[in-house]
């Protein structure tokens, strides 16, 4: 940085308590996600109680259980909004502080800007400045550059132990309010213990993939066991919401080259990263990864214009018809609707494209094991992704190919791929219901 440059920066930093302060009573505040969370202020966000009455915070998937998330007695003096429904959010459902907005991610811009609850203050944690002067949020940029673009007051945690990410990450000092020296160490994802059960499933998906296609795949114990089912495939390529471990692997052993894309070619795009130590220096000022906003990573139209795009998902249940429920325990909100309806929209639109949902037959419940695949979704369950772009369906039992088929094949299909203890309940119910 210029010697200018560098007085500016060292004259915009202030302390927690001086942040806390900058609050008022109504305002809104969004925080970035992941390496982009702002844990210092986070940890100390219950005081602004101190000297306001009620303000809103967007929050989606915390790394800490923050005492302004858990402290009850808050009640709806902090109001929490969220496009995302993580393990915390879980925990604080029954108090009635959060709120819930449905979206597709690719408008999820749209979604908070259009919510009520419109963000005027934004916290992040960036890297410190390179030598032009610009910090790098390097976690996320689901929404955070667009919502950085639109808030009246920026507040930025300085962590030196960030990578620097390319693509829309970079922002010029110059622009900042504010900085708060923070070098909290960055979350990492606890390592999976994958079952059998997942290792067979993760075959049948793999076997899907060919050589040359782009990828999207998430994380949890299903995609790490993809993952490692891909390590025999030749330049695949990653267009995906979130970069992870998995892929990682794929790029660091040569599985994923990106030679083949039709766009965006010799680069893995992504929304947001998470990952351990050695994954964070990977990612470290490398020229093969590239982070953009969920409206261009997720839009159907970017998803749809990559060549043999394969996206990879899971669900909760779906139903005889193809209807898929990925978000939702009846009416209770569980996730979210994430990336997933947006890929599989493109995906299946994509030139030689592939839509997966691939989905143990059973899960294990308070009551017992149950089907996955079931006659009708649970009352009140949350329809993800319809029917009309569904594609393929895949259990540990076989693949069952869903394109354009009409309700009784459909129905053929997926009681051949469930549970053989579920079968012929699953036949008696499709013919109840004229399904069959």
């Amino acid at each position: 940085m210029t010697e200018k440059q560098e007085a500016l920066y060292r004259s915009k930093f202030i302390t927690v308590d001086d942040a806390l302060n900058m609050i008022h009573d109504g305002d809104t505040v969004y925080h970035g996600f992941y390496g982009n969370e702002p844990r210092n202020i986070l940890r100390e966000f219950h005081r602004v109680l101190d000297h306001v009455d009620h303000v809103n915070i967007w929050c989606t998937n915390p790394d800490e259980e923050y005492p302004f998330l858990m402290d009850s007695s808050i009640g709806k003096r902090i109001e929490i909004y969220t496009v995302f429904y993580g393990p915390t959010m879980r925990k604080i459902h029954t108090a009635r502080r959060t709120h819930y907005v449905p979206h597709h991610i690719h408008k999820a811009i749209d979604a908070i800007c259009d919510s009520g609850a419109k963000p005027n203050i934004f916290i992040a944690s960036v890297t410190p400045p390179d030598e032009y002067g610009y910090v790098y949020m390097s976690g996320s940029q689901q929404t955070e550059s667009e919502i950085f673009d639109i808030c009246d007051l920026s507040i930025f945690e300085v962590n030196e132990n960030l990578p620097h990410v390319y693509g829309t990450t970079r922002i010029p000092i110059e622009k900042v309010d504010y900085f708060i020296e923070a070098n909290n160490p960055i979350s990492e994802p606890t390592p999976y213990t994958i079952p059998d059960v997942l290792w067979t499933l993760a075959e049948n998906v793999a076997s899907l993939v060919e050589d040359g296609d782009t990828i999207q795949l998430g994380f949890g114990g299903l995609p790490h066991a993809v993952a490692e089912k891909l390590k025999d495939k030749k330049d695949l390529g990653v267009h995906t919401e979130m970069f992870s471990n998995s892929l990682y692997h794929l790029m660091r052993d040569g599985v994923v080259t990106n030679d083949r894309k039709n766009i965006n070619r010799g680069k893995s795009l992504c929304a947001f990263c998470w990952g351990d130590r050695e994954f964070n220096k990977f990612i470290d000022y490398n020229p093969a990864i590239e982070m953009r906003p969920t409206s261009y990573i997720n839009n159907p139209n970017t998803v749809a214009a990559h060549d043999h795009m394969v996206s990879i998902n899971s669900a909760l249940e779906i139903d005889l018809t193809a209807q898929i429920c990925g978000e939702s325990i009846g009416h209770r909100q569980f996730s979210g609707t994430g990336g997933a309806t947006d890929f599989a929209y493109g995906a299946f639109h994509s030139k030689g494209g592939k839509g997966i949902i691939a989905l143990t037959s059973t899960a294990q419940t308070k009551n017992g094991v149950v089907s996955r695949i079931v006659p009708t979704l649970t009352p009140g369950a949350v329809v993800s992704i319809q029917r009309n772009i569904v594609d393929y369906v895949i259990t540990e039992y076989g693949i069952a190919h869903l394109r354009h088929l009409p309700f009784d094949k459909r129905v053929d299909e997926l009681i051949r791929i469930a549970h053989p203890d579920f079968r012929d309940e699953l036949r008696f119910q499709a013919e109840k219901l004229m399904i069959w």
